[in-house]
């Protein structure tokens, strides 16, 4: 299988429950939901999407032939970053776009033979592969869940047609609510703050990488 890769950088997780923790973050090309282009999103299922997935010509993006590949490139992003630690706490976080359009069990075990954590951000209409270590669901708007149980839910609010009881239900070891973000307009964190307050099941995810303006 061939990978289509936006981008490969080392960051900190910037929000939900690992926030804070050094990663590799894995961008994969493509959605299911919107095509990325900017004449596309008026007609797209999901219209609040803040991430280029476009094309392959991000940092440590491109195609990659095989799971070994990939799993080469994001384990030498991972060393060129780390200083003296390269072994300890190893984590990757595949991303998009929508990464189970292409993440498979070969690329996982490919992971975990060099000793990483893998974590998925997902919209949860795709089934993941067996294997994940860290699967994170934020539901997008009437679409279907086919991921119904993983460790993180995180549903950006307020959505039309996503409201949070919805989900409560579901087999999730975290419930995180994060504002919408709309261009940087910050009024929806109020009634975030206020619905997490009320409902303690769910927890306030706030974008830190944004306020801290890395990737």
């Amino acid at each position: 299988m061939t990978y289509s890769v936006k981008e490969i950088f080392l960051t900190l997780q910037g929000e939900g429950c690992h926030t804070g923790r050094a990663a590799v973050f894995c961008r994969f090309s493509g959605c299911n939901l919107w095509s990325g282009r900017a004449e596309d999103r008026a007609q797209a299922r999901c219209r609040f999407c803040d991430t280029d997935f476009l094309g392959t010509e991000g940092a440590g993006g491109g195609k990659f032939d095989s799971a070994p590949a990939l799993a080469h490139a994001i384990e030498r992003c991972w060393q060129d970053g780390m200083a003296g630690e390269d072994s300890m706490r190893r984590w990757v976080v595949l991303t998009g776009g929508e990464p189970l359009l292409q993440v498979d069990e070969d690329l996982v075990g490919a992971l975990h033979e060099r000793g990483f954590g893998v974590a998925v951000e997902t919209n949860g209409t795709i089934p993941p592969p067996p294997g994940i270590d860290w699967i994170c669901v934020s539901p997008k708007g009437k679409e279907p869940l086919q991921v119904h149980r993983g460790d993180e839910l995180k549903l950006v609010y307020p959505q039309a047609d996503c409201p949070p009881e919805r989900f409560v239900t579901l087999n999730f070891h975290h419930f995180l609510l994060q504002p919408l973000d709309e261009g940087g307009d910050r009024r929806h964190e109020p009634a975030t703050v206020s619905y997490c307050r009320s409902h303690p099941r769910w927890q306030l995810s706030l974008q830190i990488h944004k306020w801290l303006g890395i990737p």
